[in-house]
């Protein structure tokens, strides 16, 4: 399989996980992993196809959650996070590595905001609750069967 084969079955992958398991780091350097809402995953989330329609050649990945969660204590300590994305039936895998930023953008927030939300941010993309979090990674690596494949890093 070719580099851009690769790439290309790795981002399908990222497209269609189910769930994104972000780790962070707590206060004490114990990893602390969780599943994420995969908002890339547009079987799941129709409305964010546009937001992603220019990003679909990269790895990048965007979350959402509560500001008042741990993660979010567990970033203002320390940015670095490791994502994994998977299909076990398949054996693939994809690992993202880097620096986790808080988005503050209301017009971004607006943008990844998806109707039903209000369960957890009853005031909206305004909520001051409502937290946006990115990826930009800088290590990637994909996982097929007994194989991988750094493909960023």
């Amino acid at each position: 399989m070719t580099d851009d084969d690769l790439k290309v079955h790795a981002l399908d992958l990222l497209e269609t996980a189910e769930a994104a398991y972000l780790t962070t780091l707590d206060r004490h350097g114990r990893p602390q992993t969780r599943a994420m809402l995969n908002l890339r995953r547009g079987a799941q989330f129709p409305a964010l196809i546009p937001f992603f329609a220019d990003r679909r050649d990269g790895f990048e990945m965007w979350f959402t959650t509560n500001t008042a969660s741990g993660k979010m204590a567990d970033l203002a300590g320390n940015p670095a996070v490791s994502v994994y994305c998977c299909r076990p039936a398949d054996w693939r895998g994809l690992m993202l590595g880097g620096d986790m930023e808080i988005i503050e953008d209301a017009a971004v927030k607006a943008r990844l905001w998806c109707d039903g939300w209000e369960l957890y941010y009853p005031k909206g993309p305004s909520d001051p609750d409502y937290a946006v979090l990115r990826l930009r990674p800088t290590g990637v690596r994909y996982y097929h069967q007994l194989r991988s494949a750094v493909l960023v890093g």
